[in-house]
């Protein structure tokens, strides 16, 4: 069916919130002022999930609701299952002929919903925002980058560098990644995998309204450990070449010690060079296990069947 992007279509923008009740109003006033904007010439509802917040984030949430009425739908989730989802209970409620995902911590910048909805009816099935700057700590800015390329460079698809979650996806595409059954997700990887036209919009990423961060080390580590085992074997390969290598290493130590000891007579000393190498591959070995592990534990995690999420309530008042 061909979709509807003509003015008047339906435009969903689906948020997740986590400890974000200092700037729920401002952000919800925010959007609204952009959607209601002469140039986006569209319908529109809101669709924002609490993940779980243990500040007033769910009584802000519902507070809007009521202001509101029927533009708001908030998800209220049994308890904090992370924030991919978050996204899929945000995608799986959005109606709209097209879906803008975005956080709701100030820093994705809502003047950019005329470009992406501009760029939708020319034809493109996805448009994501390409961060031109970030307003973040140095290392991590470092660190964000260096993630970027080399999981665009060791992925089996590609991928665009420096694309995050903020993007607007047509409706075929949402359907598409609503019928997907894996659990650990990247969502701008599966989001280049579906395909369809795509383009990128170069946006300047907003500082976030307070320095301290909810996403910690353990969780953008897991981020980018789902990014890396969901699209690359690259990691199986590199394990395969070092395990050749060392067979190779193995049975050319072997061959010298064979001839100095039948044809030389030359004792080899081998207790440092011994146990420097039993404590090298033995710890490369247990790097291979470890990375092994990681794409076993996710199997694990798809035999299991258990839910994304679990919904503690709806609220929406029409």
């Amino acid at each position: 069916m061909k979709p509807n992007r003509q003015a008047g279509a339906l435009v969903s923008v689906v948020a997740p919130i986590f400890n974000e009740a200092k700037v729920i109003e401002q952000f919800v006033e925010e959007i609204r002022e952009n959607l209601r904007s002469p140039q986006i010439q569209s319908r529109y509802e809101l669709i924002l999930v609490d993940d779980g917040s243990k500040d007033r984030s769910a009584e802000k949430l519902d507070e809007m609701a009521a202001k509101y009425h029927a533009e708001i739908t908030v998800i209220h989730l049994a308890r904090n299952f992370g924030h991919a989802a978050a996204v899929c209970a945000g995608l799986d409620h959005a109606s709209g002929d097209a879906v803008i995902l975005m956080d709701a911590d100030l820093q994705d910048d809502p003047s950019a919903f005329a470009e992406f909805l501009n760029k939708w009816r020319e034809g493109y099935d996805v448009v994501y925002a390409v961060r031109t700057s970030r307003r973040e700590a140095m290392v991590k800015r470092l660190l964000f980058r260096a993630f970027y390329r080399t999981l665009s460079w060791i992925a089996s698809i590609s991928l665009p560098v420096d694309a995050g979650n903020y993007s607007l996806m047509d409706r075929r595409v949402v359907e598409q990644l609503k019928s997907f059954p894996e659990r650990n997700r990247y969502l701008p990887g599966l989001r280049a995998w579906v395909g369809f036209k795509q383009v990128g919009v170069p946006i300047a990423r907003r500082s976030r309204y307070e320095k301290a961060t909810r996403v910690g080390f353990r969780r953008l580590w897991r981020l980018a450990m789902n990014a890396v085992f969901s699209f690359s074997y690259v990691p199986l390969f590199v394990f395969r070449i070092i395990g050749v290598g060392t067979v190779g290493l193995s049975v050319a130590l072997i061959a010298v010690a064979l001839y100095h000891k039948f044809f030389t007579g030359k004792a080899i000393p081998a207790w440092t060079s011994l146990l420097t190498a039993i404590s090298f591959f033995g710890g490369m070995n247990i790097i291979g296990l470890s990375v092994v592990g990681e794409y076993v534990a996710r199997i694990y995690d798809e035999a299991k069947g258990r839910p994304l999420y679990i919904i503690d309530r709806i609220s929406k008042n029409v």
